[in-house]
């Protein structure tokens, strides 16, 4: 007696059930008026770690709950085919992985790869000791593996690349950290994510080196007053140094064992 089923193929399940995100539950829920999980002063916890991709001179990993970049810096190299130049050249280049963001991305690079790149670049320019790199280039780049609001990856992505240009043995005045702040209905809350940044009206990111006290890129979008501008100024800034100490750990840590 011949079976009635098809063997040569993989038959699905009788019945299938759409997926359901925890995101879009909390979607068709009224947004709470205050933060959940954290206190607006507070920031997510941060993991970083150096050295995870042996190809490049240097590297960094960070992860800030759903927020995942990895780092890599290779050079200096020497330029070719280039007028001569006292200073050497820094380059970054942020790519998003195709499964980073809940719709897909192209392989390709797109506008917002470009400002986020800028916005790395100019909170790592005034750190880097260019001078010392006649006719030479420092290539950074910056892979996004999931992401959770653009303020949190700019902060994530220059904090990252720091230490990778650090573990890389580059010359640096002093260790770049980045912090994000967003006003919610007259509040800053720090470090926002994805679905906080879409509820604020006004956004800032600033990178700064905490060791001198000198801030390198600021960086403002939406509606916000100067006095809060300033507020959320100085609350990133002392988050920044907060962030300064977990950077310089986990380069210690890296150190080989002497």
């Amino acid at each position: 007696m011949q079976s009635s089923i098809d063997r040569r193929r993989i038959t699905g399940p009788e019945e299938s059930f759409a997926p359901v995100f925890a995101q879009d539950e909390q979607s068709n829920e009224q947004q709470p008026k205050a933060r959940v999980g954290r206190t607006p002063r507070d920031i997510r916890p941060i993991f970083l770690q150096t050295g995870l991709i042996t190809q490049a001179n240097g590297s960094a990993y960070i992860e800030t709950e759903r927020t995942k970049i990895a780092c890599a810096v290779y050079g200096p190299r020497q330029l070719k085919n280039t007028p001569y130049s006292d200073k050497g050249k820094l380059n970054v280049e942020v790519k998003f992985a195709p499964f980073s963001c809940r719709t897909r991305r192209v392989p390709n690079r797109d506008a917002e790869d470009r400002s986020i790149a800028n916005l790395v670049h100019q909170a790592l320019l005034p750190a880097v000791r260019l001078e010392l790199l006649p006719k030479s280039s420092l290539d950074v780049f910056v892979t996004v593996l999931e992401a959770d609001g653009l303020a949190g990856c700019v902060a994530a992505a220059s904090i990252a690349a720091s230490a990778a240009l650090a573990h890389a043995g580059v010359e640096m005045f002093g260790l770049v950290t980045s912090c994000a702040a967003t006003v919610v209905e007259n509040e800053v809350w720090m470090d926002p994510d994805e679905t906080e940044q879409e509820r604020g009206r006004g956004t800032l990111v600033l990178a700064c080196m905490p060791a001198l006290g000198t801030v390198t890129s600021a960086w403002q979008a939406g509606q916000m007053s100067a006095a809060e501008s300033l507020q959320c100024m100085k609350e990133c800034q002392e988050r920044c140094t907060d962030v300064h100490f977990v950077v310089a750990k986990a380069l210690t840590d890296s150190r080989p064992a002497t």
